[in-house]
């Protein structure tokens, strides 16, 4: 049996885990969040993974606004780097499995074509920097049985995300502005939480591989928008915008789309549609 710890299990993806968890009689879990344990300390965090007899430790903890990153980097770094080279470390020396959680956004968005595993990573913020940083000390590690998953535009049923922001404005009937000219896939974190624990028990590689995983298909923001109202069967006026209409603190790429042919092709992975998958999840919380 495959005994698994998950953490930051209170988060948007972490919380699936949670959810999830009754489902995989075949494996144990233990969901520890920020409030339970330190792991920028690593002799606190090792000491209690060996208190234990874990195969998996998955790491969904994360440093993830990209905007107060800019501002906060040093500690953006604590978490998305120093923790998850204290996690790397503990995993390696007890011989557990290590899935980390990471980002489009360690690409700069000049790509025309989805981004592949190989392709170079050049950050153009520092939320994308951290998160870079973590998957190099992971690779400069070469650990064993560690795998790294880049992941794009999350939202689920747990905590803040774009759908629930879209879904709150138009039902206060308020006219949107959203940005049209920044291209990615949007990811619904039960899939994305259902796949890595389908492939936990295929994990043996000798060294760290990346991978990427998002849901199918290519959108807007401003797409992606235009389809949750389409969706919800609630009308409302939204209207496209370019980034440079609507600045923020940190840029973002403008095109971010990735390429999952790896993941596909090495654990026969399907992959649903983003909009199939909007569709199951507006119908469930409307069901709530």
């Amino acid at each position: 049996m495959e005994r698994i710890l998950v953490f930051g299990a209170y988060g948007q993806l972490g919380s699936e885990f949670r959810y999830l968890s009754n489902r995989y009689s075949n494996f144990s879990f233990m969901f520890l969040g920020k409030n339970d344990i330190d792991i920028i300390n690593f002799n606190e965090t090792k000491e209690f993974i060996k208190s234990k007899s874990f195969t998996v430790i998955i790491n969904c903890a994360a440093y993830t606004n990209v905007d107060k990153a800019e501002e906060e980097f040093e500690y953006a770094k604590l978490v998305n780097y120093k923790a998850v080279e204290n996690l790397g470390k503990i995993a390696h020396d007890n011989n557990i499995k290590f899935i980390h959680i990471s980002t489009d956004y360690v690409f700069n968005g000049n790509h025309c074509s989805p981004y592949c595993e190989f392709d170079q990573a050049f950050p153009i913020n520092k939320y994308g920097l951290s998160k870079l940083m973590g998957e190099q000390i992971l690779i400069n590690m070469q650990i064993k049985k560690c795998i790294i998953i880049r992941t794009s535009w999350l939202y689920g049923y747990y905590g803040k995300n774009f759908v629930y922001t879209i879904l709150n404005a138009i039902k206060a009937n308020n006219p949107l502005s959203v940005v049209s000219d920044q291209i990615g896939t949007p990811t619904n974190s039960r899939d994305l939480a259902t796949t890595i624990l389908n492939i936990v028990p295929l994990i043996n590689n000798d060294k760290p591989q990346i991978y990427h995983y998002s849901n199918e298909g290519v959108a807007s923001w401003y797409d992606f928008a235009n389809a949750i109202t389409s969706i919800s069967k609630i009308k409302c006026q939204i209207f496209p915008i370019e980034s440079k209409d609507y600045p923020t603190i940190a840029v973002r790429p403008l095109y971010s789309v990735l390429n999952k042919s790896k993941i596909k092709q090495d654990f026969g992975v399907a992959i649903p549609y983003w909009r199939d998958s909007l569709v199951e999840f507006i119908k469930s919380i409307k069901e709530l």
